[in-house]
């Protein structure tokens, strides 16, 4: 988005509200967020260009047009130099787990575009802002069993008989690929960053708001997950890895990272300096108190459960909490050398505490 002296700013979006029965009302009443409707609030999506749930933008010349067009015609000023691409890359939300998800898993690359011909599957992460005593994810299957075995548990509705769980508590983050099964809650609220794809596979006997399925259509949903399953990751939650170079007071923690995405968790007590980055955009979603957006051209507030992009060519940007501190959540595409490995190096973390942080590779 430019403003009137032709510099990019932050770019502000409708949202995108899911209703699912897993949902009560954590983000309005945990989080603060505001314009939601009553009754479940499952999931907000605060920065979607997926298919069916493009967002449009709100703020400055773009106003009333779908982000997905805006991006298309200006790729390496919104998301970064040199990128193309069908959308936006990231879809980011907000989701309440009052409730136990479904036992599910998403495509992944290869698999969406064979079966479903669509661009990319969806590889995801969670980081956890609440979760009660005792809460936990259910995550990867266990090794020795067949494919029976595995159908048998599920119909049978025994995933632990199958699958790993692990404790959570707030401020892990765990790094899921596409392919991998996966379930958590109840008593958890997540921000949640994936790829843009809504592809999805369940072994559950009713869908995602408490339908029941005929008993052959929840083995023909059993049958295709099976088929779409991969056992080459095992999720774990992970603290997170602090970056150098935060100024006093200030705490930058990454807490996954893959090719397709990076997550980290901004705890402020001063202004902090993002330099200017023109090879990828950052979202940041407030998940405490309002902080303020300052860049060449004109300073903004975020409130509290807001959520912008910064797009790639903002240059300089500051941002400052309003009060004592302030804590956000960001997201961009990282150039996994630059971004993630080099600074975490430097910051002395072990090759094996940062290949945990998700599919680093090297």
């Amino acid at each position: 988005m430019t403003t009137t002296n032709g510099n990019w700013g932050p770019i502000r979006l409708t949202f995108h509200v899911r209703t699912y029965q897993f949902g009560e009302r954590l983000i309005p009443e945990m989080l603060g967020k505001t314009g939601v409707p009553e009754g479940t609030v499952a999931e907000t999506w605060e920065i979607s260009d997926q298919k069916d749930t493009r967002a449009t933008i709100t703020n400055g010349p773009f106003a009333g047009r779908r982000l997905h067009d805006v991006v298309a015609e200006h790729p390496d000023e919104i998301v970064g130099t040199g990128w193309r691409g069908p959308h936006f890359p990231i879809l980011d939300k907000f989701l309440d787990a009052s409730h136990p998800l479904p036992v599910h898993l998403h495509a992944d690359d290869e698999t969406a575009r064979r079966v479903y011909n669509e661009p990319n599957g969806k590889t995801e992460a969670w980081h956890i802002l609440y979760a009660a005593p005792g809460a936990s994810i259910l995550a990867g299957i266990r090794p020795g069993f067949s494919e029976d075995d595995l159908r048998q548990a599920f119909l049978d509705e025994d995933y632990d008989r199958v699958m790993f769980r692990h404790p959570i508590v707030a401020g892990d983050t765990v790094y899921v690929p596409g392919g991998i099964l996966h379930a958590f809650g109840p008593d958890t609220l997540i921000f949640e960053v994936q790829q843009t794809s809504d592809l999805a596979q369940s072994v559950m006997p009713a869908d995602l708001y408490g339908n029941r399925h005929s008993p052959e259509q929840w083995r023909a949903n059993i049958d295709a997950t099976l088929a779409e399953l991969k056992t080459h990751y095992l999720p774990k939650p992970h603290a997170g890895l602090d970056k150098p170079g935060a100024e006093p007071g200030n705490r930058i923690t990454v807490g996954g990272a893959g090719p397709h995405f990076a997550i980290e968790r901004w705890r402020l007590t001063a202004p902090h300096l993002d330099a200017a980055h023109a090879w990828r955009f950052l979202t940041l979603s407030n998940v405490g108190e309002p902080v303020t957006i300052a860049w060449s051209g004109g300073t903004e507030t975020l409130g509290r459960a807001e959520s912008v992009i910064l797009p790639a060519t903002i240059g300089d940007v500051t941002v400052a909490p309003t009060g004592e501190s302030a804590d956000l959540i960001a997201t961009y595409v990282p150039d996994l050398e630059r971004d993630i490995v080099q600074p975490l190096r430097e910051a002395g973390h072990a090759e094996e505490e940062i290949q945990a942080l998700g599919e680093i590779g090297g």
